[in-house]
């Protein structure tokens, strides 16, 4: 049986629609995400703390809930809003529906809204604070009435806009561990799905031993920032040992462990919050140990050598994100979930950036020349995601292996001016679709 939910934006729209999942009263800041697929790990991605998440594809929970999937243990959404839901899903892997997840994880789900014309919304007014209202609760029923009256309204919509994402990555930190699973477990499994090592070329590698060859008796440290758990599985599977620490750890701490590499993971909130991490970083910048950073950790690696990072209107998040890596000019498609992005501007010598986004030209790679680092803000990892840039774990691997590896990427790869390159680019496909009116 349904029950009245709806969803009112900070500035003043209401939705009206049905409650799925738990119901109550719930703030956060809504957002969108465009994937057709991989709302399980969506609903398990730490980088969700704090948000409520509105899927632009318009059927969810066709193939129900598999935990083998899940990035985490646990859901960190503040609520899920979805245009329908599937109540019987199809999937000789289901253990579950999406309305069952989203009960055990208390979370607030709305459905059966315009979830097209919410995320127009969101995109042209830019990213906002939202609150969900599901349920016959007293708190309900007086939240819905105040949505009568004009004064109850406005006090409503001034506690809506004060909410903040506080203590976002404290609180996600390590919840990934739990499901970790022992490499051979990984890789037999991964083998079953072919989400296997990719390389550059798109090529599987489905031979255990090739995969694993290089990485082989090497110690990878995870700085947990709310990772997903994919990262480590990236890692398992060609032959890393990984060790997980909270992000809570220190430079010391860190680096009593004897690591080969750091890896610095994806998490919630602003980068600029985590001022403890970032000076740490710094420290372990002035090592010689390789650094990979990803999403949130991109970010973080940055503001440590100096960038600046700013918050986009609406963010990106979807497995449908072009980049373009600058060193070949070549086009990948990319997953990502993410609302800051690093200013391209304020990169500091010896950092250049190496990849960026083909729709808004914001950053979305930095390659270090005098550390051995570098960074992107997609998810290489992503599951269930494109598997295009899957390599970047490869060459995470090889800087461990050679230190110079990205030394001499400066003398190898000429910079380019992302700004110049695209002026030339579109200059170019205008003259040439003028050209092609004209004959």
């Amino acid at each position: 049986m349904s029950t009245k939910a709806c969803i009112v934006l900070a500035n003043g729209q209401v939705f009206e629609g049905n409650s799925f999942g738990a119901t109550g009263c719930i703030t956060g800041e809504a957002v969108f995400t465009t994937g057709m697929t991989g709302y399980l790990e969506t609903l398990t991605d730490p980088s969700y703390y704090g948000q409520i998440v509105t899927q632009t594809f318009p059927l969810i929970g066709n193939y129900g809930v598999i935990p083998h999937d899940f990035e985490s243990a646990k859901s960190h959404v503040r609520g899920y809003i979805v245009r329908s839901w599937c109540d019987v899903p199809s999937n000789f892997r289901n253990q579950g529906t999406i309305d069952s997840f989203l009960k055990s994880n208390n979370i607030i789900g709305l459905y059966g809204i315009d979830t097209r014309k919410l995320t127009k919304v969101l995109r042209e007014a830019g990213v906002m604070n939202a609150r969900l209202i599901s349920g016959d609760s007293s708190e309900a029923a007086e939240e819905f009435a105040a949505l009568d009256n004009p004064v109850k309204k406005e006090k409503l919509l001034k506690a809506i806009q004060a909410y903040k994402i506080e203590n976002a990555v404290e609180s996600v930190t390590c919840n990934a561990v739990t499901i970790e699973e022992p490499a051979d477990i990984i890789f037999a499994e991964c083998k079953k799905y072919r989400a296997v090592p990719v390389t550059k070329d798109g090529l599987k590698v489905n031979d255990q031993k090739k995969a694993m060859k290089n990485g082989k008796g090497k110690k990878v440290v995870i700085w947990d920032f709310g990772a997903k758990a994919n990262i480590r599985r990236e890692l398992l599977k060609r032959g890393i040992n990984v060790v997980t620490v909270p992000c809570t750890a220190t430079a010391k701490d860190i680096l009593a462990l004897n690591p080969d590499g750091i890896m610095l993971t994806n998490g919630p909130g602003d980068p600029q919050d985590n001022t403890g991490i970032i000076a740490e970083l710094g420290n372990l910048c002035k090592t010689d140990v390789p650094i990979f950073g990803i999403c949130l950790g991109h970010q973080l690696l940055a503001l440590a050598k100096g960038a600046k990072t700013v918050k986009l209107k609406y963010g990106h998040r979807g497995a449908n994100q072009p980049v373009k890596q600058l060193s070949t000019g070549r086009v990948y498609i990319s997953s990502q979930n993410h609302g800051y992005a690093v200013e391209s501007s304020t990169l500091p010598e010896g950092a250049i950036e190496s990849f960026v986004n083909t729709n808004d030209r914001t950053c979305e790679g930095i390659t270090y020349t005098d550390i051995p680092a570098f960074s992107v803000q997609f998810h290489p990892e992503a599951s269930s995601g494109p598997l295009d840039l899957n390599f970047l774990f490869d060459d995470f691997v090889d800087l461990i292996n050679d230190h110079s590896y990205l030394r001499n990427f400066k003398a190898e790869h000429k910079a380019i001016d992302a700004v110049a390159y695209f002026k030339t680019t579109i200059k170019s496909e205008n003259m040439a679709c003028t050209a092609r009116g004209n004959k």
